[in-house]
């Protein structure tokens, strides 16, 4: 356990209820979260932790939010097996702010009532007004007891500010550890992309989709070329997400590539494309694909 941390960590142990882990890029919040859970465990907590960090996922694949039900120091090895998922459909927040607020929520609900302890990643997002705005309304439906600010200098001065005028959590601000080393863009890029190759890993079975399947519904007319590679949510049917797919289009006929069919009611239609050999990425605004605009 990091020196700098280990009074804030024992202290948090003690406490039951939600912890919202906040930073920007390279601030060390999984790592402070991984020590977090192994002391609580060690102290004999029930723990969960929710991952909704999109883009560097720990939880699950990227564009989900993930649960992770943390009963032993065996489940901190094996966080990347998700219990439980909620699909936001991109690894950029911008324009997603709804969904990202929702799917954290909907998993926080579901761990406070299981569990002593729920610990919450979050992304990097955390300057301008959509930085501000995740915050502030992840926040307000999360609920948390403790809001732990680990930064450098004073850079989330403006959204410590701001949960503490308008909210009433605990928040405690952190040094960020002098342990934590930089990734790069290219080390991002390329984790990312080991993640989505374990979701999407062949052999991917191949379902064919009518149209009437798709939230958001998808435009009389609409042309089926104009999803091929786009990236689906396979939904279950009770407001769970099952994992992803690819969506294949060859002579008007849509199909959706994926580990996950068995059990899928409905896809919801992700922000982005993805290309399967490289695992590239390309973000889109759903109005366009529909509308062509």
């Amino acid at each position: 356990m990091d020196d700098e941390h280990a009074p804030l960590i024992e202290d948090l142990t003690r406490r039951r209820g939600v912890v919202l882990l906040l930073g920007a890029s390279d601030t060390g919040k999984t790592t402070f979260a991984r020590q977090l859970m192994a002391a609580a465990i060690a102290a004999g907590k029930r723990v969960a932790f929710v991952d909704a960090d999109i883009s560097e996922s720990t939880v699950g694949p990227p564009t989900c939010v993930g649960l992770k039900w943390v009963n032993d120091p065996a489940d901190l090895d094996d966080l990347a097996t998700a219990d439980q998922l909620q699909f936001v459909g991109s690894i950029k927040v911008n324009g997603l702010v709804l969904q990202q607020v929702v799917a954290t929520a909907a998993l926080v609900d579901q761990a406070r009532s299981e569990v002593d302890l729920v610990v919450v990643d979050t992304c990097d997002t955390i300057s301008g007004v959509a930085g501000q705005t995740l915050k502030y309304h992840k926040t307000e439906l999360t609920r948390p007891e403790v809001i732990v600010a680990l930064q450098r200098g004073e850079e989330l001065a403006p959204i410590v500010g701001m949960l503490r005028r308008f909210f009433g959590a605990d928040v405690e601000e952190a040094v960020v550890s002098s342990k934590i080393v930089s990734a790069t863009p290219h080390e991002r890029t390329a984790d990312r992309a080991k993640h989505f190759a374990a979701e999407l890993a062949p052999p991917l079975q191949p379902w064919r989709v009518r149209s009437t399947v798709f939230a958001p519904t998808l435009p009389a007319g609409m042309d089926p070329a104009r999803l091929d590679s786009m990236l689906v949510g396979l939904q279950d049917g009770s407001g769970a997400t099952l994992g992803l797919g690819v969506l294949r289009e060859e002579d008007g006929i849509l199909r959706v590539l994926t580990n996950h069919g068995e059990g899928m009611r409905g896809l919801r239609l992700g922000s982005m494309r993805i290309e399967l050999d490289t695992f590239d990425v390309t973000p889109v605004r759903l109005r366009d694909v529909m509308f062509g605009l």
